[in-house]
């Protein structure tokens, strides 16, 4: 998808290159919604998908679309602004002796609204990047953040951004006295986070889910909260209304004849689109072979959508599932050493002209599921390492081959 990491939840922010105006609906209308109009769409349930005893919280969300007339294919993901932890903007706004329900802008129009609803829901304080870090130079007498941002820092400068958010900054070099109304015009507009849809307009009408996994971590002496992930783990309850739009992708999308055979390898909340495509293959009926390999820590806690995937074997909907669960054998197994395990079937697969899909973390399963591939053409069909290279790529111009990766 081309979009910036925001966590390892499966959110990304959503990118400004891509530009969402209203969505086309089947009636050849278009919604009033999009990025810039969000949709105030209410949440019918949110569950945590891992059992007891986990280490991990697993959301499963479902929102209502009803009188938006927004619509969505499977591959598509939800965009979510969500608003950060109402304890990190009053640390903040202790720290820095500001009142709040200062009235401060909003935005280029001159809007104001209360300084602590502003912190919330309108600016970006959990991620410090080097461009607000140079105006905040301009607001301080501390001569160390300008040493910081130096020519010949920049490896140190990076060390810093690295993990701290605005408190940090606040607290590390003398801010006190700057007034809210001229800090928060440094600032940049907190971002949409994107979560690959979990559910097929058919199978779900009128409604739309995702699967968030809440991040949380202690970093530089203090909790740190994955800002959308936790959100809606901690802080939205059913009946709320999030603002939404849909982020059309294109480059993700099931294949055109229904007959054709699909792979699906989704670890963790890498599995969210699949669910959506097998729910439209089961209400389309489409008769093509599936096969879905999907991996997380624990068996008995962490095997998310279980109750799904056994009943789409059973009624043929998914007619293969391959599972690694990496913390409940000596030696962690992942979704790569299932695809070798059976790479001879694998490949039959490929040559019969099956689609890859891969969703999830981009940084180290991608990269590990592609050298799979990889190592299966060169083992099952003697393929040398540069014409391995070759077939995927090819495979990719296709779109034979397609990442939805974070």
């Amino acid at each position: 998808m081309g979009r910036v990491v925001s966590s390892l939840s499966g959110a990304t922010v959503a990118p400004a290159a891509i530009p969402v105006s209203a969505l086309a609906t089947v009636d050849g209308s278009e919604s009033e919604y999009s990025r810039s109009n969000p949709f105030q769409a209410e949440v019918l349930e949110n569950l945590n998908l891992n059992g007891r005893g986990s280490d991990r919280e697993t959301r499963h969300i479902e929102l209502s679309l009803e009188g938006s007339n927004l619509q969505y294919e499977p591959g598509d993901s939800l965009g979510i602004y969500p608003e950060n932890h109402p304890r990190l903007v009053d640390e903040l706004i202790e720290a820095m002796n500001w009142q709040a329900d200062e009235p401060v802008p909003v935005n280029k129009n001159g809007e104001q609204r209360p300084l602590r609803e502003a912190l919330l829901r309108h600016y970006e304080i959990t991620v410090l990047t080097k461009p607000p870090l140079e105006q905040a130079a301009q607001l301080t007498s501390d001569n160390g953040l300008q040493q910081l941002l130096e020519a010949g820092r920049e490896q140190e400068l990076r060390a810093y951004l690295s993990g701290r958010d605005l408190l940090d900054l606040v607290q590390d070099y003398s801010f006190k006295g700057v007034p809210a109304g001229e800090f928060v015009s440094i600032l940049r507009k907190s971002p949409a986070r994107l979560y690959s849809i979990a559910s097929g307009p058919k199978a779900s009408p009128g409604e739309v889910h995702v699967t968030v996994r809440a991040v949380r971590y202690e970093a530089h002496g203090r909790d740190r909260y994955g800002v959308c992930s936790v959100h809606l783990a901690e802080r939205v309850q059913a009946g709320e209304t999030p603002p939404v739009f849909i982020q059309q992708n294109p480059n993700f999308k099931l294949p055109a004849n229904p007959e054709t055979p699909v792979i699906m390898i989704g670890p963790g909340t890498g599995v969210a689109p699949f669910r959506a495509f097998l729910g439209e293959r089961e209400e389309t009926g489409a008769e093509g072979k599936t096969w879905l390999f999907f991996g997380d820590q624990h068996f008995s806690t962490d095997f998310l959508y279980q109750v799904e995937w056994r009943r789409w074997l059973k009624e043929g909907v998914l007619t293969r599932m391959d599972v690694a669960f990496s913390r409940d054998t000596d030696k962690k197994v992942y979704v790569q050493h299932r695809m070798l395990e059976k790479s001879r079937d694998l490949y039959e697969w490929l040559q019969e002209g099956a689609h890859v899909y891969v969703c999830g973390d981009e940084k180290k399963m991608a990269h590990d599921v592609h050298n799979a591939l990889a190592a299966i053409l060169e083992q099952e069909g003697g393929l040398s390492p540069e014409e391995a290279a070759e077939y995927l790529t090819r495979m990719q111009q296709q779109k034979r081959y397609q990442r939805d990766v974070y």
